[in-house]
């Protein structure tokens, strides 16, 4: 019985499907069962139990495996690359290998010569061995035993002749590892890269969910650092001989089917240059507020405020909370055919269709105020100024706000309330901020729960926030760790919030320079609910943990 007859038996194909298959197989390497993959009609999966049915050969979850550095010693990377297998287990004179294609007997023969051991296979998905070798064998392993192999000339970082930069960092193996890094970073929902240059080599490291994880790489690859470098000052059109100042720059590319934003920053240090890409991923800008994890009051409140017909709606928060998605966000909530939208942005993170968007730049005179003045110009009905950093930009946002414009802007501040407080600080009339401010959107972001293995619990007592109050029967969630989220228990992110609305009382309290704790109380009294509570709310209904919100968050 071949293997197409074998998935027809079990029912996981049809006979038109089978015919089809086999119709498209013309040439002597082609697999039935690879074309039954590629058209669709069968998963890998279902291909492997098949195969596993007929040649009796189990088939293993690489995800929950412990590995012997000493077996990965048996095996040379170029065999494990060239192959597409992996070393599970030594045992008895035996050596098991996880592979996709049982029927490569080429490779075992050279597996049964190389370790003088008895080779077993054992099946498992292409992805989950191209997963573990990147974890063992390190990301660009293939790429980088390619290049030290072809013997690449390897240029340093001082007295080097431009045009020899630019022919190194175009070769092909190179192209091929920057590749290799980016994509990898793109899989595993990165929102950064960091390329690191130490003494003791070179050390990559992807921000994922907030959190710095380190990529394991070879360590050959700290000989590539410098055409790693100068490849992404070509990708950014920076300058490619500059190596004693800091660059900033960036590119597009396209991967997976989607339009991905690299924002590049490269500083010297005393090993090289040191690189950190921005990954933005133009589809986490076009999130609605509720998918952000916007809910009830903030989430009917904030729609209210960015419904107004003019004033300003302030969104606070530390770097890396958020604030830029959200107010995307809210432009795309709000964006119609009848309305023009322009921001000022330093840089512009997505590029929105529909809207006007321009980056500062104060070298040339064009900053944050400069720009809010011309846009006056164009005839807006809503704006969008990355952050007031000073007084002059906070007085002419104010201006347009009171001329009859809608102005979205942020601001760094710990909370709500004492946003207000940090525009009076920086200079701004009293009366201006009480009569231009509408409403202030706080937020920090906290890690996702894996839906794939999430738990409850019931919490240990004396372990919990002394803020916190559990009704009998109240259950909290954690995350076990599966592949699905490398085991971290934590998959994606989400906003926890404190919306404050302005009212003719909390005007008052801003009119005569009351202080954040008065705002605070009086918010209160009105139903402000903190970030905080609202994080517990989250981490009761399963979203997240309360390790989590007692991260990010303190005790008011």
């Amino acid at each position: 019985m071949t293997l197409g007859d074998e998935l027809l038996r079990q029912g996981r194909i049809t006979e038109e499907q089978l015919e089809s298959a086999r119709s498209r197989c013309n040439k002597p390497n082609d697999r039935i069962e690879r074309a039954l993959v590629d058209m669709g009609f069968a998963s890998e999966r279902d291909v492997l139990e098949a195969i596993g049915a007929q040649l009796a050969i189990p088939i293993i979850d690489l995800s929950t495996i412990e590995v012997d550095e000493d077996i990965l010693k048996l095996v040379p990377p170029k065999v494990v690359h060239r192959y597409g297998l992996f070393p599970v287990e030594r045992e008895n004179g035996t050596l098991r290998v996880a592979t996709a294609n049982a029927f490569d007997l080429y490779a075992f023969d050279e597996l049964r010569m190389l370790t003088g051991l008895r080779v077993e296979p054992m099946l498992a998905t292409e992805d989950d061995i191209a997963r573990v070798i990147k974890q063992y064998y390190g990301i660009g392993g293939e790429t980088i035993d390619a290049m030290v192999g072809d013997d690449v000339e390897i240029i340093g970082d001082v007295d080097e002749d431009d045009k020899d930069l630019i022919e190194m960092a175009q070769e092909a193996t190179v192209v091929k590892l920057v590749n290799e890094i980016l994509l990898e970073a793109i899989r595993d929902r990165a929102s950064d890269v960091h390329i690191e240059p130490h003494e003791s080599g070179l050390e990559i490291r992807y921000r994922i969910d907030g959190v710095l994880q380190t990529a394991n790489v070879p360590p050959q690859i700290s000989q590539f650092h410098s055409a790693i470098v100068s490849r992404i000052k070509i990708l950014s059109n920076l300058n490619i001989a500059e190596h004693r100042l800091p660059q900033d720059g960036g590119f597009k590319i396209r991967a997976n089917n989607r339009e991905v934003d690299l924002r590049v920053s490269i500083i010297p240090t005393v090993f090289g240059g040191a690189v950190v890409m921005r990954i933005l991923d133009k589809s986490s800008a076009m999130l609605g507020l509720d998918v952000l994890g916007m809910r009830d009051q903030a989430l009917e409140g904030f729609n209210k405020v960015i419904s107004q017909p003019f004033g300003i709606i302030l969104v606070t928060g530390p770097t890396g909370s958020g604030k830029t998605t959200t107010l995307y966000s809210a432009l795309n909530a709000i964006k119609t055919d009848k309305i023009k939208i322009l921001t000022i942005e330093d840089p512009v993170e997505y590029h929105l269709d529909g809207i006007q968007q321009i980056n500062i730049n104060a070298k040339i005179g064009l900053t944050f105020a400069s720009g809010l003045r011309s846009f006056l110009r164009h005839d807006p009905d809503v704006i969008l100024v990355g952050e007031i950093r000073d007084l002059e930009t906070a007085e002419v946002a104010i201006n347009a706000s009171l001329t009859g414009h809608v102005v979205f802007s942020t601001l760094h501040t710990n909370d709500a309330v004492t946003a207000n407080t940090r525009l009076l600080d920086m200079g701004v009339e009293p009366f201006l901020v009480s009569s231009s401010i509408g409403g202030i959107l706080a937020q920090r972001l906290v890690r996702k729960i894996c839906k794939d293995c999430r738990e409850a619990y019931d919490p240990d007592p004396s372990q919990l926030p002394s803020d916190l109050q559990l009704q009998p029967g109240d259950k909290l969630y954690r995350g076990t760790g599966c592949r699905e989220c490398r085991h971290s228990g934590y998959r994606g992110r989400f906003g926890i919030f404190e919306l404050v609305m302005m009212d003719d009382e909390m005007r008052e309290i801003v009119v005569r320079r009351g202080s954040a704790g008065e705002m605070f109380k009086l918010a209160r009294q009105k139903g402000l609910k903190t970030m905080r509570e609202d994080g517990f709310m989250k981490a009761l209904r399963g979203d997240t943990t309360l390790e989590e919100i007692v991260r990010v968050t303190k005790i008011t």
